[in-house]
């Protein structure tokens, strides 16, 4: 079946990093027991990529688990659901507890495996700052999170590193819920905040702030967040904390397979041209449909341009994938902010190229009813061709 495409803004979204290659491997759950888990993580963040690696490319089902993963905005929320039973595991900072601990409950909770040995934060101040110094933080305000928990602790030891005292040199905002903190500060008299990312990097680009320092680079090497749950179910399930353990296990090597390049290449740097289809954090996957078992040695793709649009005069040439690779289907020099190509088949992963500006689009597919794959439906069209 083939069809015209007209190709007026091609929009894939990234949500991890821009990340230069992945290996996928396609895998047979033998386990017929699956246990259902629920499981209640902090936040929602790129930094817990294994995690979600291992959901979606199956590895805790391998282990007869299926995950049922909630967001809890905070390690006390998350840590309330672990004591009341509505989850089993939380996923939050070991600090969590070593407070239940000190409660002295007698089904406390055991933290059984981490995730994180770094803290992800970003500072980010009000002004713009070519040259900052950690001692430009005297007399200002902070927003550091909640007192302690492991990025406030975290904050206030890089503070001290830097021969600051966090109870008399600055001011520490800890009055601010977790989920709330860029918001507060957008709004606020606060002239700094921390923020994982997307947020830091998405306050950047609304020009409501500007990232100066990464926290975690600051302090170096802690145990951040990890896995926790009761004594009491540690000790009745072993096999399932041990098989979600596997997964996660799992997950961090598939992760580090990827080609990472340094962190000032890897920070997110989002494009946002108000559009939410194109939003940093919209979407949290990127997913393969394959029409049998096999594997997938390697995937390789390059970041959208910069306005996710067809520029007037720039040279583009579209490539289709087939049985001996790529092939191309013509280059264009675009007259108008579209391009027009003819005879397209249906169904084809296709890759277009912008050879003036040297930056290239996401792979996509154009189905044969017309609709485009994933996230770029609104902006592929494909005419009548009678």
């Amino acid at each position: 079946m083939k069809r015209n495409i007209f190709i007026g803004i091609v929009v894939i979204v990234i949500v991890i990093v821009a990340i230069v290659s992945i290996t996928v491997l396609k895998h047979k759950n033998t386990n017929n027991d699956v246990k259902n888990i629920k499981v209640s993580e902090v936040t929602r963040s790129v930094f817990y990529a294994p995690q979600y690696v291992a959901i979606n490319n199956g590895y805790f089902k391998e282990n007869g688990i299926e995950i049922e993963l909630t967001t809890g905005q905070g390690a006390d929320a998350v840590m309330t659901s672990v004591l009341s039973n509505q989850v089993n595991i939380g996923f939050a900072g070991p600090e969590a507890s070593i407070y239940v601990y000190n409660e002295g409950k007698e089904d406390y909770t055991q933290v059984f495996a981490q995730m994180t040995q770094k803290d992800g934060s970003f500072l980010v101040s009000k002004e713009k700052t070519d040259n900052f110094s950690w001692q430009d933080l005297k007399g200002k305000t902070v927003i550091p999170g909640r007192k302690g928990g492991v990025p406030y602790m975290t904050f206030e030891y890089v503070l001290k590193q830097n021969g600051l005292d966090p109870k008399k040199d600055l001011v520490l905002d800890d009055s601010i819920k977790f989920d709330l903190m860029a918001g507060a500060f957008a709004g606020g008299n606060a002239e700094y905040v921390t923020l994982f990312e997307p947020t830091a990097s998405a306050t950047e680009k609304a020009g409501k702030g500007y990232i100066v320092a990464s926290v975690g680079e600051a302090s170096g090497e802690i145990p951040y967040t990890a896995y926790f749950t009761k004594k009491s179910y540690i000790e009745k399930n072993p096999n399932i904390i041990q098989g979600f353990t596997n997964a996660i296990y799992k997950g961090e090597q598939w992760v580090k397979l990827l080609d990472a390049p340094s962190w000032e290449e890897m920070k997110w740097k989002p494009e946002y041209d108000g559009n939410m289809l194109t939003a940093p954090g919209a979407f949290s996957t990127i997913t393969l449909r394959l029409a049998q078992p096999q594997v997938v040695e390697r995937i390789r793709f390059a970041p959208q341009n910069a306005d996710n649009g067809i520029r007037r005069g720039d040279l583009y040439e579209l490539f289709g994938w087939g049985k001996q690779g790529w092939h191309s289907y013509g280059k264009k020099r675009a007259e108008y902010e579209f391009l027009l190509y003819d005879r397209i088949p249906a169904g084809e992963v296709l890759w277009l190229r912008n050879y003036s500006e040297g930056r290239e689009e996401l792979p996509f597919i154009v189905e044969p009813a017309g609709n485009a794959d994933g996230f770029a439906q609104r902006f592929i069209r494909l005419p009548d061709n009678k």
